[in-house]
């Protein structure tokens, strides 16, 4: 039997311009399902830990307040787009927001805002071990950046304060 016959056929069984069709639609589809899928595989198998982040939401007004005093945050899952990521608010903390005066002479003074509070979020979740760069859903996590803290009713900009990765 011959590789090729003469209708140029590879083992008489497909034409060799059909092989390349079909060679060439597999490995399209396989690049793109990597692409697709290949960060949640990598992180579905790679051994994880946990992370704790604390996140300041610095002088929320007072009729942002009332509302958010109505509502229990612990246990609540994190949102990222249009579904929930593995991450958990664990703890919530209304702080007095703290600002500076100036007095008659001048001075810069400390004070607390009478109207304002600052709200601290502690948010647990997974993240993979001996990671470069550690993530909740899609944002970085780093202290010092702003991170968008988004449940299923509240959303709000926050300033990562603390980032503590378990042994």
């Amino acid at each position: 039997m011959k590789l090729i016959n003469e209708k140029g056929k590879l083992f008489g069984l497909i034409n060799l311009v059909d092989l390349g069709c079909i060679l060439i639609v597999v490995l399209l589809a396989a690049g793109l399902g990597w692409k697709l899928l290949g960060n949640q595989v990598q992180t579905a198998v790679a051994p994880t830990t946990t992370m704790t982040t604390t996140m300041r939401v610095r002088g929320v007004y007072p009729y942002a307040f009332d509302d958010f005093a109505n509502y229990d945050f612990v246990g609540e899952k994190l949102v990222m787009g249009t579904g929930f990521v593995d991450a958990i608010i664990t703890d919530v903390a209304v702080e007095p927001y703290h600002v500076q005066n100036v007095t008659a002479d001048g001075d810069l003074v400390p004070c607390d805002d009478p109207e304002r509070v600052d709200i601290v979020f502690t948010v647990e979740s997974q993240v993979p071990s001996g990671s470069a760069v550690y993530k909740i859903g899609t944002q970085e996590v780093r202290m010092g950046r702003t991170f968008i803290l988004k449940t299923d009713i509240y959303e709000a900009n926050a300033i990562i304060e603390s980032v503590v990765i378990a042994e």
